[in-house]
């Protein structure tokens, strides 16, 4: 008998419950399932895993051709809206000052690690082929690099987008746009219409993630296979135990002296991490980092700067990579590594870690520059590229965290920081 109390259902109330009964599972559960579907199908079909490639490059090219219209206005309306050319200082000094010493202690911290652990003793690496390397740039200039963030053309540099190049302009720019009071309120409202519409079209590219994935991961599965990676286990496997650390140690320490609550921050960026680390690009979580954390309560005059600027500055994965790297190949080919060559190193990756985001294959070029500083064999460098590609995983995924808690710890400082009362009672 029917409930007379009861209330009727408006209508298309049931297609609504069909709906959301029927809507996609979050995104982070999307990618674990491709991962697995990938990984199934590299292994069970190489040859037309390798065909997949193009599925994922495309999506890469998707998410770069939407990067420099989403960072450049972001960067620009991030500075008109600072009271002042000192607060723009103030924020670009805090942030450098953050990253040289975040840097500069994993560093120290990877160093030690390498030395506890004897990483690269007993290798025997002359069995090996190294991998080809003449497309590969040997040593950084470190007098064009540093000119080479002046932009001589800034269409040519928004057109190749080099990030470092952008980003001065787009500092001139937002100061320009401070000086010149309510003529600049027109050119602000269409960056923000040009941001928003970007942000829009970076979220219809993310829809295609979990196609992305699965190219990504039957691909690596099916070119490189997992011989030379086995071969090269000890190295992988101290660099990941290095990673670890950093997030479960050593980030945890930095959030309670600066007094944020990093735990949370990574269960809001999660999925993101997931995404840079199986793509190996931070480049495509860019612009939903710049949302989420925005949404987490960093605000976005911070996040807009800091993370294209930490892009280049703040490489943490890339750090720790270059450390080991080295320490691994002196222990493999016998090179006795003095206090003197020690710091050596030390400053030469301090150095030459700072801003090469533009150079192609930044950590290979890099690693060939600390090696040669200290007597390396090049062959050394060209072994570890057989594993670069799993290292690489992790060693984005790193940079992507690493610049997330930097977000957090500078809007933090500047008083930029309020959690939305639900999540803070959640």
């Amino acid at each position: 008998m029917e409930d007379p109390n009861a209330t009727a259902a408006p209508p298309g109330a049931g297609d609504e419950r069909g709906r959301r009964r029927l809507s996609m599972p979050p995104m982070g559960v999307q990618v674990l399932v491709a991962l697995v579907v990938g990984a199934v199908l590299g292994f069970a079909a190489p040859s037309f895993s390798e065909h997949l490639k193009i599925i994922g490059d495309g999506f890469i090219r998707l998410i770069e051709m939407s990067i420099v219209p989403l960072i450049f206005p972001l960067i620009v309306m991030s500075i008109a809206r600072m009271e002042s050319a000192r607060a723009v200082g103030r924020l670009a000094g805090k942030a450098l000052l953050y990253f040289e010493v975040v840097t500069t202690v994993i560093l120290i911290v990877t160093l030690f690690f390498a030395f506890i652990t004897g990483i690269g003793k007993g290798a025997n690496l002359d069995s090996l082929a190294p991998a080809n390397t003449d497309n590969i740039q040997k040593s950084v200039d470190l007098s064009s690099l540093l000119l080479n963030i002046i932009p001589e053309n800034v269409f040519a540099a928004l057109g190749e987008g080099d990030l470092l190049a952008i980003l001065f302009f787009a500092v001139f720019l937002g100061l320009a746009l401070t000086k010149i009071g309510s003529k600049a309120k027109p050119v602000i409202a269409v960056m923000d219409g040009i941001a928003d519409a970007m942000f829009q079209v970076i979220a219809w590219v993310v829809k295609l993630t979990p196609l992305a994935v699965v190219s990504f991961v039957a691909y690596n599965t099916a070119h490189y296979g997992w011989d030379l990676v086995l071969k090269l286990v000890m190295f992988v496997a101290v660099f990941y135990g290095a990673v670890i650390v950093v997030l479960v140690v050593l980030f945890p320490i930095i959030a309670a002296i600066f007094r944020v609550p990093y735990v949370p921050m990574l269960r809001a960026v999660g999925d993101l991490l997931l995404l840079a680390f199986v793509t190996r690009s931070a480049e495509v979580v860019l612009a939903p980092l710049i949302r989420r954390l925005d949404r987490f309560g960093v605000d976005r005059t911070v996040s807009s700067f800091t993370l294209p600027l930490g892009y280049s500055f703040n490489a943490d994965g890339a750090t720790m990579y270059e450390a080991l790297a080295v320490v691994f190949l002196a222990h493999a080919f016998g090179v006795e590594l003095t206090i003197p060559q020690l710091l050596t190193m030390l400053l030469v990756l301090m150095l030459l870690t700072k801003g090469i985001a533009g150079v192609p294959s930044a950590a290979i070029v890099v690693l060939f520059s600390a090696s040669a500083v200290i007597g390396l064999p090049p062959e050394g460098v060209a072994i570890l590229l057989a594993v670069d590609f799993v290292v690489d995983m992790a060693r984005t995924g790193l940079n992507v965290a690493g610049n997330s808690l930097a977000a957090l710890v500078i809007a933090k400082s500047e008083g930029l920081f309020r959690r939305p009362k639900e999540e803070v009672a959640a």
